[in-house]
């Protein structure tokens, strides 16, 4: 009873877990998709899409953070084999995303830091 209790609450977390991070990443690319409409009309550098870039990874980021949270959710609750040869395989992905994405925001910010913007505009330096 108290197991089936268990499983049934987890069940409800894992949900409310995905939602979270799918929220998330939709949110981010609902917010990326305006930012870069509204700077394409208004600019036609590239230097200004960085930004964006940016944002729109970590919200990738932290999107397929709460998703790992949720497979792990998943498999809390007296696992089998197989669930955890899955949680490894989905965590292993996972992990290696964000490990790049992580490591391309870096370069970018880096890159961004090493200029200035103009004076006349607040979100980024010009070609």
């Amino acid at each position: 009873m108290a197991e089936e209790l268990l499983r049934d609450v987890s069940g409800v977390l894992v949900t409310v877990v995905e939602a979270v991070g799918a929220c998330v990443i939709f949110v981010g690319a609902i917010w990326a998709a305006v930012r870069f409409v509204v700077l394409a009309v208004r600019h036609r550098s590239a230097a200004v899409f960085t930004p964006i870039r940016l944002s729109l990874g970590r919200f990738l980021t932290l999107g397929l953070e709460f998703q790992l949270a949720a497979d792990v959710l998943r498999t809390a609750v007296a696992p089998s084999f197989d669930q955890i040869g899955q949680l490894a395989a989905i965590a292993t992905i996972r992990t290696a995303l964000n490990y790049f994405l992580r490591r391309e925001i870096e370069q970018e910010q880096r890159q961004i830091a090493g200029r200035t913007p103009p004076a006349d505009h607040p979100h980024g330096p010009p070609p």
